[in-house]
């Protein structure tokens, strides 16, 4: 005869064990202050020791919020979204919400907005993108919870709308500026695809500092943020004698790029210098090493939440805007041109 099944450990189970009232068990499980730091850590460890769940549909009901962030997510496999998105994951879990990721294929239009609607019906007090992409209509998002963008994307305006990130902006300009201070004449670009917002923000960073240097603006060439199309244009641009300075989108670009000037028996950074984009855990380790721009995606991740939740939270909009600058690593990939 099989045992009678024991019921789950609830709330008055983890007063009991923590000598505190249940009301003091609801206070902790909720968030709420004026519950001392010792009181808070024994309730918590009475109930990692009992195994307790909240109920969160019930907290959901009685607070009106879910505790939840939806991300509507690319579900790409590239360093710099796939780096968010475990940051995301791991900075919601440090601040007590969970994560409901739906994951956007390039392709179709409205895969985001399906998405956002998706997230809604699961019940969450606030959405990311990231990693939005142009589908080729214009983005309507005016959802009744707070929204979070890491890139400036047409259609996704409003009071409960915010923008956290490092700029892509800034980062493609700090790239052309260091290349441009060395002395180069001027910077040729690898961009990403046209249908992504971060490339589109690069592109417009390397356009700004050309023209602010008064430098001439050569015709940028695209990629797919391969290593593939990084060593096509290569290709193309170690055919031609006047390229010297070359900033590419992303450092899996740029490894493909590296490749095609060494067969071309155009030397880095001898002959032409290259600075990518992400610093990837490998860029160190290229011969010769890269020259990229690092963001910080853990930084970026933790800031753009907290000012997602003191939108939700709070209503104020009062939490410090001051996005994580983007980090130039410079490495052996780039030097001065020669005489």
């Amino acid at each position: 005869m099989s045992e009678p099944r024991r019921r789950p450990p609830g709330s008055v189970d983890v007063a009991r064990q923590a000598g505190v009232s249940q009301k003091t068990v609801s206070r902790v499980m909720n968030g709420e202050q004026y519950v001392s730091a010792e009181v808070r850590e024994r309730v918590l460890r009475a109930a990692r020791e009992l195994g307790y769940r909240r109920n969160t549909a019930a907290r959901a009901l009685n607070l009106g919020r879910f505790h939840r962030i939806g991300v509507a997510s690319l579900g790409s496999s590239l360093y710099g979204p796939a780096s968010m998105l475990v940051e995301l994951e791991r900075g919601a879990r440090e601040i007590g919400y969970a994560l409901s990721v739906v994951n956007t294929p390039e392709g179709e239009a409205g895969h985001v907005m399906a998405a956002v609607e998706s997230l809604l019906d699961q019940g969450v007090d606030g959405i990311v993108l990231s990693e939005p992409i142009d589908e080729g209509q214009p983005l309507r998002i005016d959802p009744d919870v707070p929204v979070l963008s890491f890139s400036q994307v047409p259609g996704v305006a409003g009071p409960r709308v915010v923008i956290g990130g490092a700029s892509g902006v800034d980062s493609g300009r700090l790239a052309t500026e260091h290349l441009l201070e060395l002395g180069h004449r001027t910077v040729w670009h690898v961009a990403g695809p046209g249908r992504w917002f971060t490339a589109r923000d690069r592109l417009r960073g390397w356009q700004e500092a050309l023209a602010a240097a008064g430098a001439a603006e050569p015709p940028p060439l695209s990629g797919d943020w391969t290593p593939a199309s990084g060593y096509a244009a290569g290709r193309v641009l170690a055919a031609d004698p006047e390229v010297t300075a070359v900033f590419v989108a992303n450092d899996d670009m740029a490894i493909g790029l590296l490749r095609a000037m060494a067969e071309a028996g155009r030397p880095v950074p001898q002959e032409v210098s290259v600075v990518g984009m992400d610093d990837i855990p490998s860029a160190a380790y290229l011969s010769p090493p890269l020259t990229t721009v690092r963001q910080d995606f853990e930084a970026i991740a933790a800031h753009g939440l907290a000012l997602l939740v003191d939108e939700i939270e709070n209503l104020s909009g009062t939490a410090v805007r001051d996005d994580p600058p983007a980090r130039l690593i410079v490495r052996q990939s780039t030097a001065s041109p020669k005489e």
